[in-house]
């Protein structure tokens, strides 16, 4: 008895590749739909960038933390999905990222919707990196571990009702942050040893970039001074 073209195993296994992509796909493309729909219908983009930069300069907050959390969502999801491995395959997501782009930025959303009663302490330094993402972390693998860091924290902070944000003019000087006023419920001493935690994973982190960078560098020029070598190999 002839099998049918179509119930062939290797036109089976294809088939279900297909599907699986055109899956992916349909996800990718929902995640731009829900970014632009959190634009159009509940702020706009310049009301998230100044609230991020507001956060980033004060180390406060001032909204309902609800209305933040989906500021810090949307804006999260708009710089992930400007990162080339956006628009890979999901064959070579697996290999640059070690899982597909849809399950990681699932999982940096599941992060910040996971505090329930305010942001995480970590909220300026969060800002912060969302606010120059592409020009301090050339790769997503990288900005993920920032990002991952900064919410693995337990600590939140409270909003701020004492007065209001500061104005545009006044962040672009330079707001004075005080971080104690924002109700943060912890100790001085929890606070440096958080932030210091932190800060030496960002800078071990950097010291990583650098390191790549000088192997690099020092592997080109081994092959420019050895041309004969480097053809051999």
């Amino acid at each position: 008895m002839e099998v049918a073209a179509n119930e062939n195993p290797e036109n089976l296994a294809v088939s279900a590749n297909h599907d699986a992509e055109q899956q992916y796909n349909h996800s990718v493309s929902d995640l731009s739909n829900h970014v632009r729909g959190i634009e159009s219908h509940q702020f706009s983009v310049e009301e998230v960038i100044c609230t991020l930069e507001t956060s980033a300069s004060t180390g406060r907050f001032w909204q309902d933390w609800k209305k933040l959390k989906n500021i810090l969502s949307y804006y999260l999801k708009q710089i992930l999905s400007e990162y080339p491995e956006a628009k890979m395959t999901m064959d070579q997501q697996f290999t640059s990222l070690g899982e597909t782009f849809q399950v990681l930025v699932k999982r940096l959303d599941d992060a910040i919707r996971s505090f329930d009663e305010g942001p995480p302490f970590t909220l300026q330094r969060l800002c912060e990196i969302l606010l120059s993402a592409r020009s301090i972390y050339p790769r997503l693998t990288k900005l993920t571990l920032a990002l991952e860091k900064n919410l693995l924290v337990a600590s939140m902070l409270t909003i701020y009702a004492d007065g209001c944000p500061p104005s545009t003019e006044q962040i672009s000087n330079g707001a004075p942050t005080d971080s104690a006023e924002n109700g943060v419920e912890h100790t001085e001493e929890d606070k440096d040893e958080i932030m210091t935690e932190v800060e030496e994973a960002e800078v071990n982190e950097d010291m990583t970039i650098d390191m790549e960078s000088n192997e690099e560098e020092t592997f080109k020029s081994s092959e420019a001074a050895n041309p004969t070598r480097a053809t051999d190999l």
